[in-house]
């Protein structure tokens, strides 16, 4: 994330062209996020029900999208809600690989629309075009005419505190995982309960469990083939089977969304987790099962098809993936126990907030109506909202049964032309892929997460899950910090990843981790903890 500090609006003007749209109407911008030649935009709009606005209004919007989508300004999930709202989008939508380039491209040149959707800002990118002037801030337009995502903030507090920005302004509306769909938050890799059987294990319950069962899944001929063809474990990369065990070993009691820092259990105060004697521990744990085969030796450079290969063949022990039967169409995997590690911790760490992405719906300087276009959005966050954007239409995508539970119709899972689930949902709904602004609920949730072995995974890990008000979202930085932190931040946690590969391999020796900590310090690891310590004293202090 980068974001440079600007004295002056005069200055902002002078220094970006990317600016320039935005300088002429920050002055006029007041806190609702409307600006005062726009005085007359809320008289339009309805405060309750539909339409939004009685006479049909045309706004202009940007989006990014999946290959599964069909054209947005054909889309009937956006042509039902413009019958129901009276707010017709022309949409220019941009396939998701190439979404930062022509997003940039159009704040750059001054052309941007009225909203952005689904077009994932970084946290630094709202504060930058916040404070020029381009975004428009959106606390007072939430406080009047968003009730369903206001509710939502009073009932889980982690929502206003992570998306307020350090000036106190709101910029963007985010994605949602609702805090009660569990299985969506949190679970753990999966077993094949079929080979513990065949080799009268249990479920591990502490390391020295965890490494014996890799090693019969090695070496015993699980599947009763006469080869030794199995994996012990299957993942891309090591980041999926240290992030398993990090509270096994006491590290990450904050979560994940920042992976690298957590609280000292013996200072209270912030810690920079990988120069930690407990992290230490865990990468030689690692280690040890890398130099005895029991994980893959390429497992640094695998691809994901090559480990799907195996995966759909049966061959792999313990899958880092959501349920295999969604993804290998293999059954009979049973969510792996939380282990107890070598100082008896025994919690599961490897989850983050229920805040997803902040910057998914943001309102321009550019927006005529703001009052309607907050009140568009916050629809879908409501249950009504919710279902129609995840379900579609009652007897005509989704059937529902006397308890209330919905499903696709069979021409949407079976689909007759071929297409898979996500293909098929995409010609009338936008969900497949994950990019968007919401709220996403277990009731109305179709992927893999929601299956019941997901669901039992979760259960199984609960009673070792981090308190949810123990749980840190992304931080929020200021200009200063976010200008700091783009000089090192990035170099620091570059190596940091690369040194945790090298020190599993083996690539790199345990005899030198004091030159690795020295090599930290030199790049600023110290600035590096203490801006983190501001932002989670800004945090804890929002309480």
């Amino acid at each position: 994330m980068t974001l440079k500090k600007w004295g002056s609006i005069a200055l902002v003007c002078m220094m970006s062209v990317s600016m320039l749209a935005g300088c002429s109407s920050k002055d006029a911008a007041d806190s609702s996020g409307s600006t005062k030649d726009k005085g007359a935009a809320n008289d339009k709009v309805n405060a309750s029900g539909f339409p939004i606005v009685n006479d049909t209004i045309k706004v202009s919007g940007f989006a990014g999208k999946f290959f599964a989508n069909a054209d947005w300004n054909d889309l009937r999930l956006w042509k039902e809600y413009e019958k129901m709202s009276n707010v017709h989008i022309q949409w220019d939508t941009v396939q998701k690989d190439n979404l930062k380039e022509k997003r940039n491209l159009l704040l750059a040149g001054g052309a941007y629309p009225e909203l952005f959707y689904a077009s994932a800002f970084s946290r630094s990118d709202l504060l930058k075009y916040g404070k020029q002037g381009a975004f428009i801030p959106l606390n007072d337009l939430i406080d009047q005419y968003a009730p369903n995502f206001k509710a939502l903030m009073k009932k889980y507090p982690v929502i206003g505190k992570g998306i307020t920005m350090p000036d106190g302004n709101i910029y963007g509306l985010p994605t949602l995982y609702d805090p009660e769909f569990k299985s969506v938050l949190y679970g753990t890799p999966w077993v094949k309960q079929e080979w513990l059987d065949k080799l009268g294990l249990q479920e591990p319950q502490t390391l020295d469990d965890f490494y014996n069962m890799l090693k019969a899944f090695k070496e015993k001929d699980p599947n009763g083939n006469g080869q030794k063809d199995e994996f012990a474990w299957g993942g891309v990369g090591t980041a999926g089977v240290v992030n398993y065990l990090r509270g096994s070993f006491g590290v990450n009691n904050h979560g994940t969304s920042n992976i690298n820092i957590d609280t000292d259990p013996q200072t209270d105060k912030v810690r920079f987790i990988p120069t930690d004697p407990h992290y230490k521990e865990l990468l030689q744990f690692v280690n040890k099962l890398y130099k005895d085969g029991l994980l893959e030796q390429d497992i640094v450079s695998v691809k994901s098809t090559e480990v799907d290969a195996k995966g759909m063949e049966g061959l792999i022990g313990v899958v880092d993936n959501v349920d295999p039967v969604a993804i290998y169409n293999q059954k009979g995997y049973v969510g792996m126990p939380v282990l107890k590690g070598p100082h008896g911790d025994q919690t599961y760490n490897a989850y983050g907030s229920p805040l997803g992405n902040i910057g998914m719906f943001v309102l321009t300087d550019k927006a005529k109506n703001p009052e309607a276009m907050i009140r568009w959005m916050d629809y879908f966050y409501s249950d009504e909202g919710i279902k129609t954007f995840f379900m579609g239409w009652k007897d005509e995508t989704y059937k529902e049964d006397a308890d209330g539970n919905v499903d696709y119709v069979d021409n949407i899972k079976n689909n007759p032309d071929g297409l898979n689930l996500d293909q098929a949902v995409g010609q009338y709904l936008i969900w497949p892929g994950g990019y968007y602004p919401g709220f996403v609920k277990q009731k109305y949730f179709k992927g893999a997460e929601g299956l019941p072995t997901s669901v039992d995974n979760a259960k199984k890990a609960e009673s070792h899950i981090l308190p949810q008000d123990q749980i840190w979202p992304p931080f929020n930085f200021t200009q200063e910090e976010q200008r700091d932190l783009t000089t090192f931040q990035t170099d620091i946690e570059t190596y940091v990843d690369e040194m945790r590969d090298k020190f599993i391999t083996g690539n790199e020796s345990f005899d030198n981790w004091d030159q690795y900590v020295a090599a930290l310090q030199k790049m600023g690891v110290e600035r590096y903890v203490a801006i983190y310590q501001s932002a989670a004293d800004r945090y804890t202090q929002a309480d």
